[in-house]
């Protein structure tokens, strides 16, 4: 039988998850969507494919998927249907027909990441924001942004054992924004490597703590060390928040 692809617009709470990308022992995203269209489809072995990869603790509130299946008569109703078999920290808002040929990753225009640190202690937003009691100057981490755009290599903020063929991201927005009692910062590019916006955001802090001054940021992308940026802040506070498509 003929099948159709379809995307899934999902979100999720990464807490509990080693990530999107399945591993053959531990819990992840891709693995519970799999597992509910594998049920969905007569138990019979749909594959997923993501828009990108989260890490370990990592969030989406704006996250594709596609996958292949048969002809569905309602999508309402098998979006409702995966809903009730789904765990309640990931949650399906839309499924809907694309072209076959379409693909969830690597037809993305473009991803944005944004990353929340609290400045007060609360007990009940602990695994979603990062807390930070240090005063950062904040100013001097916008002008650090504009740095960060001059430029497209960034091998200094990327994990050091990683299977990519180079380092080249097109960053289009950098920014941080004081909201309330929150820091956010907003980064969207056409890709990102493996924990760079939370290399990119540690190194940050530093700056806005002073211990590292804005013009030495360009030493530390130039220089491609990961050893010379900043340390990563924790998975908890980031969100994948925005995906763009031609056709979305």
């Amino acid at each position: 039988m003929k099948s159709q692809r379809y995307f899934i617009k999902l979100s999720y709470k990464g807490t509990n998850y080693c990530g999107w990308q399945i591993q053959p022992k531990d819990k992840t995203v891709q693995g519970e969507i799999n597992n509910t269209l594998k049920k969905l489809n007569s138990n019979v072995a749909v594959h997923s494919m993501g828009c990108g990869r989260t890490d370990t603790g990592v969030h989406a509130t704006n996250f594709y998927a596609h996958f292949d299946f048969s002809k569905i008569q309602d999508l309402k109703r098998f979006t409702f249907k995966m809903n009730s078999m789904l765990p309640h920290d990931i949650v399906i808002h839309d499924v809907f027909e694309v072209e076959n040929e379409t693909h969830a990753r690597y037809d993305a225009l473009s991803r944005t990441y944004q990353y929340f640190i609290s400045t007060y202690k609360n007990a009940f937003n602990h695994d979603v924001v990062l807390y930070n009691s240090q005063e950062l100057d904040v100013e001097k981490m916008n002008l650090a942004c504009a740095v960060l755009i001059g430029y497209d290599d960034f091998e200094c903020f990327s994990k050091v054992k990683t299977e990519v063929n180079n380092f080249k991201c097109s960053i289009s927005i950098a920014k941080w924004e004081v909201v309330n009692e929150n820091l956010i910062f907003t980064i969207s590019a056409n890709r990102f490597l493996r924990n760079m916006v939370r290399s990119i955001v540690g190194t940050m802090m530093e700056i806005g703590q002073g211990k590292i001054e804005v013009n030495d940021l360009h030493g530390i992308i130039k220089s491609k060390n990961r050893e010379f940026a900043g340390k990563s802040v924790s998975a908890n506070g980031l969100f994948l928040t925005d995906i763009k498509y031609p056709f979305i």
